[in-house]
């Protein structure tokens, strides 16, 4: 399989919006479209996932590494008739400025993936050509399918462009042309867009994407790029841990709701295939945790936009205070940390970590990290390496009493100093760590809930 990759040359051009027009305008036809997302991000593949009707999983070559995005592409795609990855950033826009390490580029090489350039025409005509030639000559190593001027402002405007490109040796075609719509795109907020589930139906219409799509790009050309014989995957061959049989699963708890749904695909499966019996509940609906479990996991999310509620939910949060307290494992990340912490924005939360959450006006830190543990704790021992990602903008006033479990750089360089507080068998930190990039996280975390009795049990 060929995937068909939405690129363009910086962030803004429109590409989240186009590539969910076209998902939406490939759905009708009746395909089945296997969504990606290059790089961290956690809420276009939600969006993806609402059309397309199956998960949406990220590609990113830093935090993952060739093999393992191609393992990850290789279950997306399992009985797809196609592949659509929306790209991040500017094409080559990655890790560093002096390789494409972790961008777009990197994964359309490894994948041997077709580029469909988003370009935002508005103020540009035959110059729109010039910028065009430039990026599909950076990299002869890439191929590209097409492209598409967006924002195009008016017959004329889309007259020069298409002249400019046809007057311009070795450019691909332009397969289409996009009148400024912007009351198409998704709503936006500090983290960027909406979750999918705050999706407002009337406000944000599917057929509208699908309509705007096929009356100004050549669909038929671009179904041609992307259809293919069903891909099936066989599972095992890409299984990323050995689990021996007749061992009894551990039942982990994890949170998942419209506040806490930032979770990669990739750790929820290998906590299973390690093990592990994944049971979902609600800190905003459900008054307790499930029943019988061992272990519990808190992803990210918006917990600062629900905390009145989470607030009010006082027997849940009470509830895990006092498993935190017995010893029950738990790992939280990001959102989770902050559900953890006394307060966030002065409302009470569990109080597990003597901390309080504040929001900011401005982002407090955003990038990748390198972590190395510095000591035993629920996801393994002293000298573990793991990658991950850092994006949100609250801080948390930690004492320097609590342990710190993890060793932070800037990809593998800059000393970001110590994080990954330690409570008992809690471990909580801002990295969203995707456990692809050290498959032994997931099983050290399942070991480490089975063999952890807490007090009373």
């Amino acid at each position: 399989m060929k995937p068909l990759v939405i690129a363009a040359p910086s962030s803004g051009c429109g590409k989240t919006t186009v590539t969910l027009a076209l998902l939406a305008a490939f759905r009708r036809q009746g395909m089945s479209v296997a969504p990606f997302k290059v790089g961290p991000d956690f809420i276009d593949p939600g969006h993806h996932s609402v059309i397309c009707g199956r998960e949406s999983r990220s590609l990113d070559g830093w935090m993952c590494g060739e093999v393992r995005v191609k393992e990850i592409f290789s279950r997306g795609c399992a009985e797809a008739e196609a592949a659509v990855i929306e790209g991040v950033m500017g094409l080559f826009d990655g890790a560093s400025g002096d390789s494409d390490e972790g961008s777009t580029a990197e994964i359309a090489r490894w994948l041997e993936a077709r580029i469909l350039l988003v370009v935002d025409a508005r103020s540009q005509a035959r110059s729109a050509a010039a910028l065009v030639q430039g990026f599909c000559g950076f990299d002869p190593r890439l191929e590209f399918a097409g492209l598409l001027f967006n924002r195009v402002g008016s017959p004329r405007h889309e007259e020069q462009l298409r002249q400019a490109v046809a007057s311009t040796r070795g450019l691909p075609p332009v397969l289409g042309c996009l009148p400024r719509e912007e009351d198409l795109s998704i709503p936006e907020r500090h983290l960027g867009l909406v979750t999918a589930g705050e999706w407002d139906k009337n406000q944000f219409n599917i057929d509208r994407l699908a309509d705007w799509a096929e009356r100004y790009i050549d669909i038929n050309a671009l179904v041609k790029f992307t259809r293919c014989q069903v891909y099936t995957s066989d599972r095992n061959m890409v299984s990323y841990v050995d689990l021996t049989p007749g061992i009894p699963s551990v039942r982990i708890a994890v949170a998942r709701d419209e506040a806490f749904c930032f979770y990669y695909p990739e750790n929820l499966e290998l906590l299973e295939e390690s093990g592990a019996e994944l049971v979902f509940f609600s800190p905003l609906h459900d008054e307790t945790l499930p029943e019988n479990i061992q272990g519990i996991y808190l992803g990210g999310g918006y917990p600062e936009l629900h905390s009145a509620r989470l607030e009010r939910n006082h027997r849940l949060l009470r509830e895990l205070r006092e498993v935190a307290e017995a010893g029950l494992p738990v790992y939280a990340e990001c959102g989770g940390l902050m559900l953890l912490a006394e307060s966030i924005d002065g409302r009470p939360m569990a109080g597990v970590f003597p901390a309080r959450a504040r929001m900011l006006p401005r982002r407090r830190a955003l990038g990748y990290r390198e972590v190395v543990l510095t000591g035993d704790s629920p996801l393994g021992g002293k000298g573990m390496r793991a990658r991950g990602h850092e994006f949100h903008y609250s801080e948390m006033e930690m004492p320097s009493g609590v342990a710190r479990g993890y060793r932070l750089s800037r990809r593998g360089e800059e000393d970001l100093g110590s994080e990954g507080y330690r409570v008992g068998n809690v471990l909580g930190s801002y990295i969203h760590l995707h456990f692809g990039s050290n498959p032994l996280l997931a099983r050290n975390f399942v070991e480490f809930c089975r063999t952890r009795r807490i007090s009373g049990a």
